[in-house]
C-alpha cells in the first residue's frame, strides 16, 4: 500500500473521537454536584483516542509514516489501545511496549486490534519503556515514536478540542475549578491552559494517588490507579498551569469507582473513581454552587481482572 492511499483511508469511526459528553453528576450524599467529561465513550474506550488521531494525523501530513512503518509507544494500556484502533482504521502496524504490571485486559485489547504487545521490567516507571522505545528506533527506522510524554501536540490538543468542548457545554460556560489526574501530562496542561485564558480564576487541580504523589514531594509507591503516577513526571506535568494537588487512596478511588457503577450506571476506570474523589474535595471547598469539572478516563472492561471487580472493603 502506497503512502498517499495510507494517508487517504481513514475510517467513518475516527469522526466519532471527541466531543464527548459533559455530565452533570447529582451526588446526593454529598449534597454536590459535579461536572464530568464521559470520555468513557470514545470509540476504544477513553480519553486517548484524541491523542493517538491526532499525532497520527499530524505524522501523516507531514510524511513521516510510509507503508512500511511501524508505530512503537510506551504505554500503561489505555494509549496502546488508542493507537492499536487508530492504525487499524488507517492501516499502519502498531507496537505497543507495556510494563507487566498493566493488567491483562488491556493487553488483550491491543492485540485484538491487531497490534503487537512487548512487555517489560518496570525498573524506573514509564522512564523503562521510554529509554527502550528510544533504542529500538535508534537501531530500526521503521519505527515511528508518538512520544506521547513530551510530544506539545498531547496538550495542544486538548487546549483547542477538550476544552473548548467543556466550555461550550458546562451552563453558563463557567468552570470554577478542574480537577484531572496525569499520566502523560496532556490532559491537565491542555485543559488547563484553555480553562485558565477563558476565565483566569478557573482552579486546576492535580490529582494524585496518596502512595504515589510525586508532583507534592513524595517518592513513587505502589497504588492501585492504572493510568496515573507511573513512577514518572512527564515533561508535559511541568507545563501545567496547576494551582493545587489533590490526593486520593487507592482503596478510596476504587470505592467511588464502585460507586459510579452502582448509583449512575457508569461503567468507568479507577482513574475516574479517583477524579471524583478530589473533584467531590474541591466541590465541598469552593460551596454547592460552584461548577466542578472533572474526566471520566476509559471503561471498566480493561479492569475485569483487577481489584475493582474483587469484593468491596467492609
Amino acid at each position: 500500500m502506497s503512502s498517499a492511499t495510507l494517508s487517504a483511508r481513514r475510517s467513518p469511526l475516527l469522526a466519532l473521537i471527541g466531543n464527548t459528553p459533559l455530565l452533570e453528576l447529582r451526588f446526593e450524599a454529598e449534597a454536590l454536584t459535579i461536572f464530568a467529561k464521559a470520555e468513557f465513550l470514545n470509540p476504544s474506550g477513553s480519553i486517548k483516542d484524541r491523542l493517538a488521531l491526532t499525532i497520527i494525523d499530524d505524522a501523516e501530513e507531514r510524511g513521516v509514516l510510509g507503508p512500511d512503518s511501524i508505530i512503537l509507544e510506551c504505554t500503561s494500556g489505555n494509549t496502546g489501545i488508542a493507537l492499536a484502533m487508530v492504525g487499524a482504521a488507517k492501516g499502519y502496524r502498531v507496537k505497543i511496549l507495556m510494563s507487566e504490571s498493566a493488567s491483562v485486559e488491556r493487553r488483550h485489547l491491543i492485540r485484538h486490534f491487531g497490534g503487537e504487545v512487548q512487555l517489560f521490567k518496570t525498573s524506573d516507571g514509564y522512564a523503562t519503556g521510554i529509554d527502550l522505545s528510544r533504542e529500538m528506533a535508534a537501531a530500526d527506522a521503521r519505527y515511528f515514536l508518538p512520544c506521547q510524554f513530551e510530544n506539545p501536540l498531547n496538550a495542544h490538543d486538548h487546549e483547542t478540542q477538550t476544552g473548548p468542548e467543556i466550555l461550550r457545554q458546562i451552563p453558563g460556560g463557567r468552570v470554577d475549578a478542574f480537577v484531572s489526574g496525569y499520566g502523560t501530562g496532556g490532559t491537565i496542561t491542555g485543559c488547563g491552559r484553555a480553562l485558565k485564558a477563558a476565565r483566569a480564576e478557573t482552579r486546576i487541580v492535580a490529582m494524585e494517588p496518596a502512595e504515589a504523589a510525586m508532583l507534592s514531594g513524595e517518592m513513587p509507591c505502589c497504588h492501585t490507579i492504572e493510568g496515573v503516577a507511573g513512577g514518572y513526571i512527564p515533561p508535559l506535568v511541568r507545563e501545567a498551569p496547576i494551582d493545587e494537588k489533590r490526593t486520593v487512596s487507592s482503596e478510596d478511588a476504587m470505592h467511588m469507582t464502585r460507586r459510579l457503577a452502582r448509583e449512575f450506571g457508569l461503567l468507568v476506570g479507577t482513574s475516574s473513581g479517583a477524579n471524583i474523589c478530589a473533584a467531590l474535595a474541591v466541590a465541598r471547598d469552593l460551596g454547592p454552587a460552584a461548577q466542578v469539572v472533572t474526566i471520566l478516563c476509559d471503561r471498566a472492561e480493561r479492569y475485569y481482572s483487577t481489584r475493582l471487580f474483587q469484593a468491596e472493603r467492609p
